[in-house]
């Protein structure tokens, strides 16, 4: 054979399409995504936290709360791009298999992502949800691995920012500093980032002591950091232990003690201060060091609508809290790239892949635009996944956790020079 006939003229290839468009279109099957009448199925993802009341282990109940009214919210208003969002919760129990079947389970539901979630245990939820596809968006930052993962997206730099950035906030008013952290894996790379950046100020070194995280007096380790802070600042990143560590300190306090209290976001937060007594609080004149802006700051005026007409009084969603505002910011990150993608049906595998190739997340100032390119990534191996690397200084005024000065400080820099291990 030297040659070959065209069986169809081009016109009729025309005509049949048009033909089969239309047929499509009647029937129903054939609607482009966007146009009106498009089916779209829903989006299924999963918020979990440790949702417990037991006083030795920590509480982020909240989170999942915030996630539930976000979806009441956004299903008022039509889903996401026209999806209906459905958010399944789990009790992560703050603990390893808490963590693991929550992540199966997100596995077995085949959800598109998991959002706005806590847990310690990075290694225990990242391998099932790694295994499965499912990308890991705005994480609490509360396990080193969050920022490993190719298949995590977090929205804020973690505790690695937040200790950077308070020997950012110490050093101009602290001759010198005591640290005291946990004696753990995660608390021995603390004195690295605080260093690096007080060694940026000319200040020494800080003096680190180490101690367990939920002892139920820390009289010893505030006498010893009392005596080596001299009229410098005290320190301490001990997430529950913290108020534990400065009740013990504020009863050793000479009362004509220049001793200034210091620490961050998720170790001290508005609600502790509102329980240990408001202004009159242990806490008052405190540096904290936080993410986001301060919890009166007017960029939270959305959230604050939210909570206050979806939220049905639930009581365990807290404005002020970091938890509830990180699950805000990540749900904020999902809107944008179910919408971004316009499709009538969202994958995991959709998710990643739109999330990777650039897709922008402004979030109303609460953070910088976000995205998660590579060359948007800080890039070192303990922290490769972190994009936003700014924080926000805080002081306790009159009760209230307020903004030290205006605007943020990127502190990127810090953790890429940081030592290795922090």
């Amino acid at each position: 054979m030297t040659g070959w006939r065209r069986l169809t003229p081009p016109h009729s290839y025309r005509i049949l399409t048009t033909v089969a468009a239309g047929a499509l279109l009647v029937s129903g099957c054939g609607i482009l995504p966007g146009d009106s009448g498009d089916s779209r199925e829903p989006v299924t993802v999963m918020t979990w936290a440790p949702d417990t009341t037991e006083a030795d282990t920590v509480n982020m109940a909240g989170m999942s709360a915030m996630a539930t009214a976000y979806a009441r919210w956004t299903d008022e208003k039509g889903g996401i791009d026209g999806h209906e969002l459905r958010v399944l919760t789990c009790n992560e129990q703050d603990t390893a298999t808490g963590a693991s079947k929550c992540a199966r389970r997100a596995a077995d539901e085949d959800v598109a992502a998991v959002v706005g979630s806590y847990s310690r245990h990075g290694r225990a939820f990242l391998a099932p949800l790694e295994a499965a596809g499912i990308p890991y968006i705005g994480g609490y930052g509360a396990s080193a691995d969050e920022f490993t993962s190719y298949l995590s997206y977090p929205v804020n730099g973690g505790q690695p920012a937040l200790l950077a950035g308070n020997g950012r906030q110490l050093a101009p008013s602290c001759e010198r500093v005591s640290l005291v952290r946990p004696d753990t894996l995660v608390g021995d790379t603390m004195p690295g980032l605080l260093d690096a950046s007080l060694s940026r100020s000319k200040r020494p070194a800080s003096y680190d002591i180490s101690t367990t995280e939920e002892a139920t007096s820390y009289d010893a380790e505030a006498a010893e950091a009392l005596d080596r802070a001299g009229d410098g600042c005290v320190t301490a990143v001990l997430g529950q232990g913290t108020e534990t560590f400065f009740d013990s300190f504020r009863r050793l306090e000479p009362e004509d003690s220049e001793v200034r209290i210091s620490s961050v976001l998720g170790s001290v937060g508005q609600g502790l201060i509102n329980r240990t007594g408001g202004p009159a609080s242990p806490f008052e004149g405190a540096l904290v060091t936080g993410w986001y802006p301060a919890p009166g700051d007017a960029r939270w005026n959305e959230m604050r609508d939210v909570i206050e007409k979806y939220a049905f009084g639930d009581d365990r969603i807290d404005p002020s809290d970091t938890g509830v505002q990180t699950t805000w910011i990540a749900y904020t990150v999902l809107k944008a790239v179910v919408e971004a993608m316009d499709q009538p049906d969202i994958t995991a595998g959709g998710i990643s892949v739109s999330l990777n190739r650039g897709t922008e997340v402004d979030t109303g100032g609460l953070t910088p635009v976000l995205r998660w390119r590579f060359q948007d990534m800080v890039g070192t191996a303990a922290y490769r996944r972190i994009v936003n690397g700014r924080v926000t200084f805080q002081v306790v005024r009159e009760g209230r956790l307020t903004a030290e000065r205006k605007g943020v400080v990127d502190v990127t820099e810090t953790l890429v020079n940081a030592p290795a291990g922090g």
